[in-house]
């Protein structure tokens, strides 16, 4: 059996290497001429997520380019506590939730990869595809075309794939969030290694975390209108976090300010598959970063894939098992990160109910105990 892997992001190597695990050929073809070794700023890579890593014997990998994050503490903008939670659950080896730049992550699934024998194809950017009953061929924008067994979909939020396999699907929304991100060295905010500061401020959100090495690696949230994008970034985040009480503002300040990125995730999507071709990852079911399971999901879903795969050779049969026990699960986790997103964009009365409310929700709803659902998953072969 060979797979057609469409997207060489995090989750397609990582889907390709699962598939090989369990005796599937898989080739990734990626529509980017070249790689996303520069590309975007930095994410969370939940305990969950890497367990899932483990299974495939690449966690390590990842581990060696990462900074652990395994706590979070909670501020409002005027500096009081809120509270604390863990990010994650320490795993038997003693592994915990980290934060690595998206460039690392994707260089290391990538080159991991390719030493195992995966095939990457650049510059295939998927046009069409045609299931033929008994094989599935896939066409792309420079006239080429490759054939396989099954079609499977890591082409992100903006699916390509999914938009031909339902024309029907809905939709990505907007979460009304812009996103930014750097790593600055040195900096006035205070924070111990291992711990995640996020302020709710009193008019955008702002995350921060201080490494070892002395960097801090922070993240910012902007409520703002789709499309509505200044000349420059800077001055606009510069301005949201001013009246916070920290030093937020002093730090982005000197910090380089790329593109603000809008946050998008997508409500259920019903047709996850169809004859020989299924959605995967970001494809079938975009989370917003808030929950920080966005590529702990991805992985997950390759895993589950590859083991639904190899005890039905069946592909119908499969990847309607892989449907039934991933989509539950992550519509949940979509859901959850979607009420976080939405405490961020809160307007000045709604700032003040939350503040009062937040830490009698991290008690009750945020707690370990209580989020043990997301994190105590166990993807396996």
């Amino acid at each position: 059996m060979k797979a057609l892997v469409i997207g060489c992001g995090i989750a397609g190597p990582v889907t390709a290497m699962a598939l090989r695990e369990v005796g599937i050929e898989a080739e990734i073809f990626e529509a980017y001429g070249q790689g996303a070794e520069n590309v975007g700023s930095f994410l969370n890579i939940a305990s969950n997520g890497l367990a899932a890593l483990r299974v495939l014997g690449a966690h390590r990998q990842v581990l060696d380019t990462a900074i652990p994050t395994p706590r979070m503490v909670m501020w409002s903008g005027s500096g009081k506590r809120l509270g604390e939670v863990a990010n994650g659950l320490r795993l038997d080896d003693g592994t915990v939730s980290h934060t690595v730049q998206r460039s690392d992550l994707y260089r290391t699934i990538r080159d991991e990869a390719v030493e195992r024998g995966i095939h990457v194809h650049h510059g295939k950017r998927l046009t069409a595809f045609e299931d033929h009953g008994s094989e599935v061929t896939a066409r792309f924008e420079d006239g080429s075309e490759a054939t396989g067994d099954l079609l499977i979909a890591c082409d992100g939020v903006h699916s390509r794939t999914r938009a031909i396999l339902d024309p029907q699907a809905p939709a990505p929304r907007y979460s009304g969030l812009y996103s930014f991100g750097g790593i600055v060295k040195g900096g006035t905010l205070a924070g111990e290694p291992g711990e995640y500061h996020m302020v709710f401020g009193k008019h955008a959100f702002f995350g921060y975390s201080v490494a070892e090495s002395g960097e801090t690696w922070w993240f910012a949230n902007l409520p703002r209108r789709l499309g509505d994008v200044p000349e420059s970034w800077r001055p606009e985040l510069v301005k949201a976090f001013e009246d916070d009480a920290n030093a937020s503002a002093e730090l982005i300040g000197r910090s380089e300010v790329g593109m603000g990125l809008p946050i998008h995730d997508l409500p259920p999507v019903p047709v996850w598959h169809r004859g020989r071709v299924l959605l995967l990852g970001d494809a079938a079911h975009a989370t917003s970063p808030s929950a920080g399971q966005g590529a702990s999901l991805a992985i997950e879903d390759a895993i589950v894939l590859a083991r639904c795969l190899r005890d039905s050779r069946d592909h119908r049969e499969a990847f309607e098992r892989y449907e039934a026990e991933r989509r539950p699960r992550v519509e949940r986790v979509v859901a959850y990160s979607r009420t976080i997103s939405n405490s961020k964009a809160a307007g000045p009365v709604a700032r003040v109910f939350r503040d009062l409310m937040l830490p009698i929700f991290l008690k009750k709803s945020a707690s370990q105990e209580s989020l043990s659902w997301m994190y105590r998953y166990q993807a396996s072969l």
